[in-house]
């Protein structure tokens, strides 16, 4: 945090324009990341699930710690065999081209998530055609209750997966597909989960129902691949997921029902990349509507969609910065509460709303914090044409700090 607070301050003192820009501590990435992986027992497998935040000097520090990528488009795939070209790379998402099928077999794709028996027989077809051998994981939709989460793809109807009512018939086909390799299942069924007990139980829950598959159908697979799903709070910061928890659930109670042999995969995005990052912005003016307060920023939505998206309240801190340009008295709010809107025109453009502040001027920072996931690239970029944020990534060399652009 104290070399981002720097790196704004810095760039406060030589530029004259509104600041705007995304902030990413890189050595916090690493160290995030390679403790979560340190923590794991040795028959589980930490992926990064890259739609989380694909810009490639996040990619190429997190290559030197997790045990692969996870992709939902051959576009992510390009820039995974950029930043990481020996990588092992998964391949998800629930409208895959023919395309981009035959282009992930061609850059060598570990595994692909077979999303329909359509599907399924589309990547034989095409495998056969190149031959290859295709190495799939059937993804399934399951029926069970699930545990509370922000957003849960499987349980409710949803486009995700095979109905786990058809899995024994799609098993079957598999069977009969000579360039098909079934290598196991894929069960990423909720996202944004906070508990680390409701995640354990989830994960014995999949344990439980590949046990019945494998005796099923006498199978001899190698994965079972619990997605991603482990969640971040915005609400409460010193109240997040209890990663060492849930790990020593997993060394405990979950190996005791794991299948013999089966590696199982963990495809997190938000939990690895969101920690790392902020989204700082320069209040452009503040005022009073109907007794309410207003900061009005250098950016909003179209920078940083996540907080209208979940429609949250995004944690923020306000940086005082002192140089002050004009000729006439600098307008401020006190002991206020207030609702951070961006530059767009529309009421939507809103960031957190109805939050206290004991004060807030213009020319000062909002750093909003937990922004290293979902940011950027879900954003409408381009929407009333404004300029784009700086893309900064913080290094630390000891007591110095090297600053990248892009």
């Amino acid at each position: 945090m104290n070399a981002i607070i720097e790196q704004i301050a810095a760039c406060k003192r030589t530029s004259e324009a509104p600041y705007s820009a995304y902030l990413y501590d890189m050595e916090a990435l690493r160290r995030h990341a390679a403790s979560s992986i340190a923590a794991l027992p040795p028959y589980c497998r930490l992926y990064y699930a890259v739609k989380a935040n694909p810009e490639e000097p996040i990619l190429r520090a997190l290559s030197e710690s997790v045990h692969g990528f996870e992709v939902a488009s051959f576009g992510e795939m390009e820039k995974v065999r950029r930043a990481a070209p020996a990588a092992p790379v998964i391949f998800g998402g629930p409208g895959k081209t023919d395309a981009e099928i035959e282009g992930a077999l061609q850059l060598g794709v570990q595994l692909f998530h077979v999303e329909s028996r359509n599907e399924l027989q589309r990547i034989g077809h095409i495998a056969s055609r190149l031959g290859i051998v295709a190495p799939v994981l059937l993804r399934v939709n399951l029926r069970a209750s699930l545990p509370d989460a922000t957003l849960t793809m499987a349980g409710p109807r949803s486009q995700f997966g095979i109905d786990e009512h058809e899995i024994p018939d799609v098993i079957s086909l598999a069977g009969t597909l000579p360039s098909i390799k079934l290598e196991g299942f894929h069960l990423h069924s909720l996202s944004n989960n906070l508990s680390s007990e409701r995640h354990i139980q989830l994960v014995k829950l999949y344990c439980s129902r590949v046990m019945e598959w494998i005796r099923m159908f006498n199978l001899d697979i190698s994965y079972l691949n619990a997605g991603g799903g482990i969640g971040v709070n915005y609400a409460e910061l010193d109240d997040q997921f209890d990663w060492r928890a849930f790990t020593e659930g997993l060394a405990g109670e979950v190996s005791e029902v794991c299948p013999p042999g089966v590696t199982v995969i963990f495809e997190c995005g938000r939990y690895l990349s969101a920690f790392c990052g902020y989204y700082a912005a320069e209040v452009l003016d503040v005022k009073h509507n109907h007794g309410h307060g207003f900061v009005v920023i250098r950016g909003g939505t179209h920078h940083f969609r996540l907080p209208s998206s979940w429609q949250h309240n995004h944690p923020f801190r306000i940086l005082p910065i002192e140089r002050w340009d004009y000729p006439f008295a600098r307008a401020e709010l006190t002991d206020a509460e207030i609702t951070i809107a961006g530059e767009l025109c529309t009421p939507k453009d809103v960031l957190a709303r109805d939050i206290y502040v004991e004060k807030v001027r213009i020319g000062d920072i909002v750093l909003f914090e937990l922004a290293g996931a979902y940011g950027w690239t879900i954003s409408h970029h381009d929407f009333l044409s404004h300029p784009h944020p700086q893309h900064l990534f913080i290094h630390e060399q000891g007591s110095h700090l090297q600053v990248s652009a892009r």
